[in-house]
């Protein structure tokens, strides 16, 4: 995958986000609450994970959206010492799952289906509205096309190659009542056993609530 510090003035703690299928560094121009410094993650074409540039940190949140959510608990399991707070958006351990994810059919005609008009047909779902679409397409991640269906052709492979349960100590899991990707009524059911948000008019992209959590709303943040 790719790493890219987004905000890198030697802070003590770090939010690390690991963004869904498709983004990159332009989806994300905000920047983190005073002390924080923030890495990306995005492209899981391949696992690779430089765990070094988490050494300097002795505080990390956790931030995982979409498929980022199972692609980070694989990734840093072992490695939580250092969490201090883990949240899951739009997003489940359970990635490719009629009842607790993505429903099977979807994900694959996605992926087997993927044109650059389908590709618009899912970024409008993605988005909720025309409005939020069009505030997407003003941060759109600047990928092409071959390289988003690779992108989404290893996911898919890895996924269905490790279909064991994944333990990891998420905090919260914020669900968009809105989302048309993961459902809501999959994604409730998947965090059973986590405290759960659900948001009101949310879809599974939201640019307000990102700007929200990356700069450090405290109340999207906490169980309170």
């Amino acid at each position: 995958m790719k790493q890219i510090f987004l905000h890198r003035t030697g802070q003590p703690r770090l939010l690390l986000l690991f963004a869904g299928w498709g983004a990159d560094e332009h989806l994300f121009p905000y920047t983190p609450p005073a002390g924080y410094d923030l890495l990306l993650c995005y492209d899981y074409t391949d696992e690779a994970f430089d765990y070094s540039l988490l050494e300097p940190y002795t505080e990390i949140r956790l931030l995982a959206w979409s498929l980022g959510v199972w692609t980070a608990a694989r990734t840093l399991s072992g490695h939580t010492d250092r969490l201090t707070q883990c949240l899951a958006l739009n997003g489940t351990q359970h990635p490719i799952d009629d009842t607790r994810g993505i429903p099977s059919a979807i994900f694959e005609g996605t992926l087997i289906r993927f044109t650059k008009q389908n590709l618009y047909k899912f970024r409008r779902r993605m988005c909720g509205t025309a409005e939020g679409l069009t505030t997407f397409m003003d941060h759109c991640p600047q990928r092409t096309p071959e390289s988003l269906r690779a992108e989404l052709a290893a996911l898919h492979h890895r996924i269905l190659s490790h279909p064991e349960p994944l333990s990891f100590p998420w905090d919260r899991a914020l669900i968009g009542a809105q989302d048309l990707i993961f459902p809501t009524a999959n994604q409730q059911n998947a965090w059973s056993d986590v405290p759960q948000l659900v948001l009101p008019g949310v879809a599974h992209y939201d640019e307000r609530l990102f700007a929200g959590l990356i700069e450090g709303k405290e109340e999207l943040w906490t169980n309170r």
